[in-house]
């Protein structure tokens, strides 16, 4: 006898869903309920159809447990909160008209601070010849690249830029990259990874971008504690001999402002035949006669092998390179893809990097960098004499130590309250318990600017309950009352012997 109730349905829905039909509805059917119970079976299963067939079951599918991403991400957040690295980036246009600069306009009702934390230590980006250079450009060249060098990216004015950058450097050939952070990665990583049984003996200092390349090449590494010449040689006296070897380290250290010991790295590593790659992206622009960095300012430029630098920071525009000999640059050019699939500096780059390399390379090049060195030691002065605390510098990076990373960021902000925006620095650009304030002053801040921003670090180490052993009370000594003023060690440039060429 059919079933009236499976005869009502689409013969087709039967045979797909008959089992979980019998499943759901079998006990109110007499005559299988009937059965199930004289079977003593299970009454959920159909006693004639011990097993269902594969068409009845085959689209029947339970919903695979999916991973909670979104759950992942906001765990990941709230721990970056809860232990005050969250970087929350702070909406600040920086000013280049004459008179505002080295202002900018803060938040959403565009209030005027001044900035202190900036990377462009002379204030190239908005120097009228680079600003010209840039617009130039953009009428003659439009605004991109149009690809890969390889493919419509590579023009005239790519290869003037880096003819101009290996003149700087007194190298053979020069290659740019899209950020510094590429360079260092794409080279160190191809280098390391090519050269047979290559061993990597880095500075515990180094820049992330050049752990990174490090790591991309899996090449075995040593750490060398930061600026320490002897461990240098202890590492490299235990390498075998005849086996390639990279010795990578900064000479200007970004978050410190340490100098390293050149003359002496390059040597040690020379004496055990390795190669040396040399970070000078917080000195060129800022030390030697014509800005190439410490290499120049100290006549070791030969002693470096590779050096990396960048355009985006005192040439005030975007982008990283490296110099080295012809044969070296050529590798890096074919094999490195960080350089090979990425797409060329755009025309305004090229030619504001030119024109600020230029710029720094002459007479009012020198004036600049004169100037710089004379605010920066206005700054260190004025925090010493406040009591406030400060790292041993010997460069133009004035580090403000305070450990906590909520103290540091409470301080920031207190700070900005007050019209100065000067960025946390906290872990991972700096270890837990070493986060500090980092001040770049610039030749177009001024000692009143420097006053303020002093009387303002006061009021914020004390709206922070943050101590320190405070010399000054209203501009006069504690003690006797006396009235401290600190002038302008500005210095007149360095007259550099003209040697015949």
């Amino acid at each position: 006898m059919p079933c009236p109730f499976l005869g009502s349905m689409n013969q087709g829905f039967v045979r797909n869903y008959g089992s979980a039909l019998l499943k759901q509805y079998g006990n109110l059917c007499p005559i299988l309920s009937r059965g199930f119970r004289s079977l003593g079976v299970d009454e959920t299963k159909c006693p004639f159809i011990q097993e269902a067939p594969k068409e009845m079951t085959e689209d029947i599918k339970e919903p695979a447990p999916t991973y909670q991403y979104e759950k992942f991400f906001s765990e990941q957040i709230s721990a970056k909160k809860k232990d005050y690295s969250y970087r929350v980036f702070r909406k600040v246009s920086r000013l280049a008209a004459e008179g505002m600069y080295p202002q900018a306009l803060e938040g959403a009702d565009n209030r005027r601070v001044t900035v202190w934390c900036a990377n462009d230590y002379l204030g190239a980006s908005r120097h009228p010849a680079v600003q010209d250079a840039a617009t130039s450009a953009i009428k003659s060249y439009g605004t991109g690249a149009g690809g890969t060098r390889n493919i419509a990216g590579n023009s005239q004015m790519t290869e003037k830029l880096e003819a101009e950058i290996a003149k700087l450097h007194k190298k053979p050939a020069a290659l740019i990259f899209s950020s510094c952070f590429v360079a260092n990665d794409a080279t160190l990583s191809t280098l390391a990874k090519i050269l047979p049984g290559c061993v990597v003996y880095s500075d515990a200092g180094n820049h992330a971008s050049m752990i990174q390349g490090i790591r991309n090449s899996r090449a075995p590494k040593h750490i060398f504690r930061h600026n320490d010449p002897n461990h240098l040689r202890e590492l490299l006296s235990e390498s075998p001999a005849g086996v390639p070897k990279l010795v990578v380290f900064e000479t200007v250290h970004s978050m410190s402002g340490a100098i390293c010991p050149l003359e002496e790295m390059c040597d040690i590593a020379h004496e055990y035949g390795a190669l040396t790659f040399v970070d000078e992206v917080h000195a060129v622009g800022l030390y030697g006669k014509h800005g190439a960095g410490i290499g120049e300012e100290r006549g070791l430029e030969h002693h470096i092998d590779i050096v990396s630098g960048t355009l985006g920071k005192a040439f005030g525009n975007v982008g990283g390179y490296i110099a080295g000999s012809e044969l070296l640059i050529d590798t890096i050019r074919s094999l490195a893809p960080g350089f090979i699939f990425t797409t060329a500096l755009p025309p305004p780059t090229l030619a504001g990097s030119l024109a600020a390399i230029r710029l720094l390379a002459s007479e009012e090049g020198r004036s600049m960098r004169a100037k710089h060195q004379g605010i920066v030691r206005y700054l260190k002065l004025s925090l010493l004499i406040a009591g406030l605390p400060q790292m041993p510098s010997v460069s133009h990076i004035v580090p403000v130590p305070i450990t906590g990373a909520d103290k540091v960021a409470k301080v920031a902000e207190s700070l900005m309250k007050r019209g100065h925006y000067a960025q946390a620095i906290n872990y991972p650009t700096v270890a837990r318990g070493e986060e500090r304030l980092r001040f770049a002053p610039g030749p177009h801040h001024t000692p009143e600017m420097i006053d303020s921003l002093i009387t303002a670090l006061i009021e914020s180490f004390h709206e922070n309950n943050i101590s320190f052993d405070q010399f000054m009370v209203n501009g006069t000594c504690r003690e006797c009352s006396m009235e401290y003023k600190v002038d302008v060690a500005y210095e007149e440039p360095y007259k550099y012997t003209m040697i015949a060429a």
